[in-house]
């Protein structure tokens, strides 16, 4: 099963973090991996500043990465959320960066190509 290391980078603005539940989906050219909760037991995930890494193990190989699907979910109220960027380093061990830089306020799905 292919694992990739997945990298997020939230901003040092004020109130750039979040409590809120955060999703990934990964997109290859030979498939889409399931939606993941980016979350570490214990920790204190996307505090402003912080540079956060995750492992996403897929049920089979994904191809060329082409873009990356985030989702931010309401934990308590609603809490905005600066993302500076996404990295995902495939199973090959290439390096792929997602740009965001941006406030991400809604529960809705953002969608980051390869920058």
């Amino acid at each position: 099963m292919p694992s990739y290391t997945v990298t997020v980078a939230t901003g040092s603005q004020w109130f750039a973090g979040t409590d809120d539940y955060v999703y990934l989906s990964l997109e290859g050219a030979a498939g889409c991996s399931e939606r993941h909760l980016l979350d570490k037991p214990f920790y204190n995930d996307f505090e402003r500043g912080a540079v956060d890494s995750y492992d996403v193990t897929v049920e089979e190989d994904l191809g060329e990465i082409q873009l990356i699907k985030i989702e931010k979910r309401k934990y308590w109220y609603q809490d905005d959320w600066y993302l500076k960027y996404i990295t995902v380093k495939t199973p090959m061990g290439d390096y792929l960066e997602f740009p965001c830089y941006r406030w991400i306020t809604d529960e809705k799905e953002i969608v980051l190509r390869d920058g």
